[in-house]
C-alpha cells in the first residue's frame, strides 16, 4: 500500500498546469521578468529579492475537466458523474500543474554606472507535472470489454510526467546598441523526485469468432521510470516516511539530486523607438537520472481464445490468467534514463504611445523619456509529450502613477477563451511589491474554472524602467 501511495504521489500530484506566464513576460518593472526572457530590457542598477518571498507562483489547469462536474450537489450519483466525464474527454485532454518558489534572486550592473551589461542569479524550487487523460483505459476500467467487442483499447493513452527539483541559474544581459539587447541564462537542475511514463504503446482488443469463441489479444509496452524514491519503494523500508522525505528534499535541493544542465536565450529589438519585438527560449535542457533509479515495466504479448471475455484473478479455464501474467510480467529494473525539460517559447510585439520626457533629473531612472501606455500581443508555445501547448495573448500596459504600473491581458489557450488577467507592481522608494493573477472571471465560481494562476513577491530595487 505504501508503494502505491508513493507512486501515485510521484505520478499524479506533480508535473501539471500551464506554465505560460503571460502577465510576467515582458513586464520589465519586475526583475522576475528576466526568468522568462534573459534578454529583457531592464534598467535596474541593482536588485535583490526578499528570500522565500520574492516569487511565489502556482498554476493549475485542465482541459475537458472541472471540479463542478464531479462534486456539484445536484443529486446526480458520483459514479454517473465519473462516467459522464469520461465520455466527454479524449486522449488529447490533460491535467497540468506548476508551482515555483523563488529561494533567492539578485542582479546588478557590471562595469560601472554607464555599463550596458547586467548579471542576475538565483535559485528556485519547482514542482511540475503533466498528465494526459487515459480515456481508453478509463473506459476499460469502468465498463470492462463486454460491450466493446472489436474495439482496440489504446494502452498508449497512458502518459504522465512529474518532477520536483531545484534550479540554480546565472544570466548575462547586454545592450548591444540602441536597438538590440541580448541575454543568456545558464542553469543547473537538481531533480529531487521524478516519475516519467511517456513512451507507452500497445493495445487490448477482443474479437468474436465462430461458435461464441472470443479472441482476446494484448500487446503491452508500458514503462514507468522513477528516480529519487528508491528507498521508499523498497518493500523492506521501515523508516519515518515524512521525516525521511523532508531530509531528502533538503539534501538533494543543493545539487545532491540527479543533475542536469540547461540554458535560456532571449532578445529585445526596437525597429523604432516605440515599437518593440521580443523573443525567448526557456529551459533548453535535460536531466540525467542515475541515482536511486527504479523502473517498472509491463511488456509482452498475450493471446487467448475461449468463451471468457474478461480477465480476472480468480482463475480461468486452462489457467488463462496465470498464462497472461507469465506472458506480460510486471518487472522491476534499474537503469538510468534522461528527461528533457519542457521547452518554452515566448515572443511579443509591442507598440508604445503617450511619450513623456524628463524635465529635471530623476535618479530613479536613466531614461530620457518613456511611454505611459503600450499595447501588444504575445505568443507562447510549450512542448508536451504529444502536441505543443499554444496560447495567444493581447495586452495593455500603463504607468498609472509614479511607482505604480499595470498590465491587463486577454489570453486564448486550450483551457479557456475568456482568460482575463491583471498584474500590478508598485515601487515605494526601493521597496517593490507585485501581484499577478489570470482567469479573473473564474473567481466568481472556482469550481467551474479550467485554469487558475497567480504570482506574488517582494523585491528591493535601485533604479528602474518605465518602458
Amino acid at each position: 500500500m505504501r508503494k502505491i501511495i508513493i507512486l501515485l504521489f510521484l505520478s499524479v500530484s506533480v508535473y501539471c498546469s500551464s506554465q505560460n506566464k503571460e502577465i510576467l513576460y515582458n513586464f520589465t518593472p519586475q526583475p522576475q521578468s528576466l526568468l522568462t526572457n534573459p534578454g529583457a530590457d531592464v534598467k535596474y542598477k541593482w536588485f535583490f529579492g526578499v528570500p522565500l518571498l520574492s516569487g511565489i507562483s502556482a498554476n493549475v489547469g485542465s482541459t475537458g475537466i472541472d471540479a463542478y462536474s464531479l462534486f456539484a450537489n445536484d443529486g446526480v450519483d458520483f459514479s454517473e458523474k465519473v462516467r459522464n466525464l469520461v465520455a466527454s474527454t479524449s486522449r488529447k485532454d490533460y491535467i497540468t500543474t506548476n508551482q515555483q518558489l523563488e529561494l533567492f534572486m539578485a542582479g546588478f550592473k557590471v562595469g560601472g554606472e554607464d555599463s550596458k551589461s547586467y548579471v542576475s542569479f538565483g535559485m528556485y524550487q519547482e514542482l511540475d507535472s503533466f498528465i494526459y487523460v487515459p480515456t481508453d483505459l478509463a473506459i476499460l476500467s469502468l465498463y470492462g470489454n463486454n460491450d466493446y467487442i472489436g474495439k482496440s483499447f489504446n494502452l498508449g493513452d497512458l502518459s504522465v510526467k512529474a518532477d520536483l527539483s531545484t534550479v540554480f541559474h546565472i544570466g548575462y544581459n547586454k545592450q548591444i546598441n540602441d536597438k538590440l539587447i541580448l541575454g543568456i541564462r545558464g542553469k543547473i537542475y537538481s531533480s529531487i523526485f521524478n516519475a516519467t511514463s511517456t513512451h507507452n504503446s500497445g493495445y487490448f482488443v477482443t474479437k468474436q469468432g465462430a461458435n461464441l469463441i472470443y479472441d482476446q489479444t494484448i500487446r503491452s509496452n508500458l514503462e514507468l521510470n522513477t528516480s529519487g524514491a528508491a528507498k521508499y519503494l523498497d518493500e523492506n523500508y521501515d523508516g519515518d516516511l515524512g521525516s525521511d522525505i523532508a531530509d531528502d528534499v533538503t539534501k538533494k535541493a543543493f545539487l545532491g539530486g540527479n543533475l542536469g544542465l540547461g540554458v535560456d536565450l532571449g532578445l529585445t529589438y526596437y525597429p523604432e523607438k516605440n515599437i518593440q519585438i521580443t523573443a525567448s527560449l526557456v529551459d533548453i535542457g535535460y536531466v540525467s537520472h542515475s541515482k536511486e533509479v527504479v523502473d517498472y515495466t509491463f511488456k509482452g504479448y498475450y493471446n487467448f481464445k475461449g468463451v471468457l471475455t474478461e480477465f480476472n484473478s480468480d482463475g480461468t479455464i486452462d489457467n488463462a490468467y496465470q498464462d497472461f501474467k507469465d506472458a506480460i510480467p510486471l518487472d522491476t529494473v534499474y537503469h538510468k534514463y534522461t528527461t528533457q525539460r519542457p521547452l518554452k517559447f515566448y515572443s511579443s510585439f509591442q507598440y508604445s504611445f503617450e511619450e513623456e520626457r524628463q524635465t529635471e533629473c530623476n535618479c530613479a531612472t536613466d531614461e530620457d523619456s518613456w511611454y505611459r501606455s503600450a499595447i501588444g500581443a504575445q505568443l507562447f508555445a510549450m512542448t508536451t509529450p504529444r502536441d505543443p501547448m499554444l496560447a495567444l495573448t493581447a495586452y495593455y500596459r500603463r504607468r498609472i502613477l509614479e511607482g505604480l504600473q499595470m498590465k491587463a491581458t486577454y489570453t486564448i489557450d486550450s483551457y479557456s477563451y475568456s482568460n482575463i488577467g491583471l498584474g500590478l507592481t508598485t515601487k515605494i522608494g526601493v521597496f517593490n511589491f507585485y501581484v499577478l493573477a489570470d482567469n479573473l472571471l473564474a473567481y466568481k465560481d472556482l469550481s467551474k474554472s479550467n485554469a487558475l494562476a497567480f504570482q506574488i513577491g517582494f523585491n528591493v530595487i535601485s533604479g528602474g524602467s518605465r518602458k
